[in-house]
């Protein structure tokens, strides 16, 4: 009697493997964590990653880089360690990373090496678009709008008043021309149409120290450097720059919702590879990231530093870049910042 092909052992595993692969990709798994690729690419990686940090060590980047890294390695099977590379605005790092060939070199994006430097330096060692692909957006940290309190403003409004009845008396500080902190005051200055000065600094911590004692009026820095601050009523948040309020601020008031609908400023970090890694190892990176991201080991120690882990898929990753792209060029534009200082 002749046998039904799929009463074979054989046919029933691959039936079997066929149904498992087509439920995966209908989930949305990547191919590669699937079983459908070759083994060389399904054995990548086979030495440990290197994640490249533009920073220097002590900031936000890097505690969003340690919390994402160290949970990346316990289920990628290479560890995953951190390498800060500080200088020229970030562009060294990215240049380095652009131009490797080892296949296990990524780098942390940030919205001023994706989104500012590509608008005020003439040339870039490296092409935003072209040399890298998105995998995942790691985490926001929320800008916060601050004053010395001597300033007679207890929220936005009043501050924006005080602000056009004093046009140009007024003196904001920022860690540098171009930096997050210049591009959010320049951003505000923008919706509200108010005239201030700006100073800029060789860092935040100087600037801070100036703001504190008053010889500066208010300044707009990442949470994590101020919440001390705030609390300690040395600092008064007039407004965040999050489309929601905060949970460690929740009597502080956006700054959308204080009259300029839209209006969004967070410094933010994503991971980003060299364009030229294979598609399968790109997939499998970003399927490690975003698992990585959303578990409760990173979310617990971002919030800890009042930053907010994402987790999105590479594609909307891209998408946010060309978003973030579009909103500064314009800033820049209009508030004429160029690289002076910045290489």
């Amino acid at each position: 009697m002749h046998k039904h092909p799929f009463n074979s052992p054989h046919s029933a595993d691959t039936l079997r493997r066929r149904l498992f692969i087509a439920q995966g990709l209908a989930a949305g798994l990547p191919l590669s964590l699937l079983g459908g690729t070759s083994h060389a690419q399904s054995s990548w990686p086979n030495k440990p990653l290197r994640l490249v940090v533009p920073f220097a060590p002590g900031g936000s980047s890097e505690i969003v880089a340690r919390a994402v890294a160290g949970e990346m390695s316990k289920t990628l099977g290479q560890s995953v360690f951190v390498d800060n590379k500080p200088g020229g605005a970030g562009n060294i790092a990215m240049q380095e990373v652009a131009h490797s060939e080892d296949g296990h070199t990524l780098v942390l994006g940030h919205i001023g090496t994706l989104a500012v430097n590509p608008f005020i330096f003439p040339k870039l060692p490296y092409d935003a678009a072209k040399d890298f692909v998105p995998v995942t957006l790691l985490s926001k940290v929320p800008s916060l709008y601050v004053v010395n309190p001597s300033v007679p403003a207890t929220n936005l409004k009043e501050f924006i008043a005080y602000a056009k009845k004093n046009p140009g008396k007024l003196n904001y500080g920022s860690a540098g021309n171009g930096s997050a902190g210049h591009l959010a005051f320049e951003y505000l200055k923008m919706a509200s149409d108010v005239f201030m000065l700006h100073v800029p600094y060789r860092g935040t911590g100087p600037m801070l120290t100036d703001l504190l004692a008053g010889r500066l009026e208010a300044a707009a820095v990442g949470a994590p450097a101020l919440m001390q601050f705030i609390k300690a009523g040395k600092l008064r948040c007039i407004a965040t720059g999050t489309a929601q309020r905060l949970p460690q601020l929740p009597d502080v008031p956006t700054v959308a919702e204080q009259g300029y609908k839209g209006f969004e400023m967070t410094q933010w970090y994503g991971l980003l590879a060299p364009s030229k890694w294979p598609k399968a190892n790109v997939a499998k990176l970003e399927a490690e990231a975003i698992k990585a991201t959303r578990g409760a080991v990173v979310k617990d120690k971002l919030s800890a530093d009042t930053a907010l882990a994402v987790g999105n898929a590479g594609l909307e990753f891209e998408a946010f870049i060309k978003a973030e792209q579009a909103r500064w060029k314009l800033v820049i534009a209009r508030a004429q910042i160029k690289a002076e200082g910045l290489g």
